[in-house]
């Protein structure tokens, strides 16, 4: 495995400290240290893999540690927080990931026979150690960004394996969830969408079960296994996430931002900002600026 995890870690070495395009289709990587605000987002289904360093991802009130040759599934869009590290050796932080899409997920399916038995856990995120079997598709992937003229034909067919180690895996149950529609899992990712869509409007959590198919209660016990957030609490960290970035790049002030992200309280919104961030919104909203600033000169 080491030798994979080389050559693997010598192709993503190219990435920047932002999620980089590889030419791939859904394929992306990242090197270095991400700014903080970046880390803090809603983060779309996928694999990644991590080549070097580690990432702590907090997702509701759960942390969990990635470190090299391990990688984690997301299933359904998720609101989370993450910090990443340098290796030991002070070597930077690589990863690599694929975007999962539902239509490329039903039709891989659709060719493969029925699970002799189906799986009961319902999170939507977790992490696995790689095996030799998916380094080897991953570098057969990275290696299609020196041969571009071979993507269409290729980068299906390696997509596809990647996809298959990860169901021979303790998280194949996941691919198969978000590709059926009558999982608890789908039924939750198509609210997940809805609430995505109307973060700033009020939200009923007897609306969203009946959306899902399901009792209130069912409804509220399921989404919290996926997501580790309650309904609620998942709008919440959506609105203070755009907020946040209203509040960095299009330079709005506090009560206004509040407002355009579905609060009717200024007060409580910079209450629970503050809770979420630790810093006041005015506050916080300087010292990103101020950072993003100071990494443009670096880069310079």
């Amino acid at each position: 495995m080491q030798q994979q995890l080389n050559e693997l870690r010598a192709l993503a070495s190219r990435a920047q400290n932002r999620p980089t395009e590889t030419g791939i289709p859904r394929v992306f990587m990242v090197q270095g240290s991400i700014p903080e605000h970046e880390l803090a987002a809603v983060y779309d289904p996928m694999v990644n893999l991590i080549l070097q360093g580690g990432k702590t991802l907090t997702v509701g009130d759960q942390a969990l540690d990635y470190d090299p040759a391990t990688y984690f599934v997301m299933s359904v869009d998720l609101p989370a927080a993450g910090t990443v590290r340098p290796a030991a050796d002070g070597s930077p932080y690589l990863a690599v990931a694929l975007t999962l899409n539902a239509a490329v997920l039903a039709d891989f399916f659709s060719v493969l026979p029925d699970p002799a038995t189906q799986a009961t856990a319902e999170q939507g995120f977790s992490v696995a150690p790689v095996t030799p079997e998916l380094l080897d598709a991953w570098v057969r992937m990275l290696r299609l960004m020196d041969q571009p003229a071979d993507i269409p034909a290729l980068a299906p067919a390696f997509e596809r394996e990647i996809l298959y180690r990860v169901l021979q895996g303790p998280m194949g149950w996941m691919l198969r969830d978000i590709a059926t529609p009558d999982t608890a899992l789908a039924r939750v990712n198509k609210v997940i969408q809805r609430i995505r869509r109307e973060f700033a409007q009020p939200l009923a959590v007897e609306d969203l079960a009946e959306e899902a198919a399901m009792s209130a209660s069912a409804f509220h016990r399921h989404f919290k296994a996926i997501t580790s957030l309650s309904p609620l609490q998942y709008q919440k960290q959506l609105r203070l996430l755009q907020a946040r970035k209203l509040l960095v790049t299009a330079g709005q002030n506090v009560t206004a931002v509040a407002y355009e992200v579905g609060y009717e309280s200024p007060t409580q919104f910079s209450r629970e900002y503050g809770r979420a961030f630790g810093l006041s919104p005015a506050k916080d909203a300087l010292r990103l600026a101020a950072a993003i600033k100071m990494r443009l000169i670096i880069q310079e």
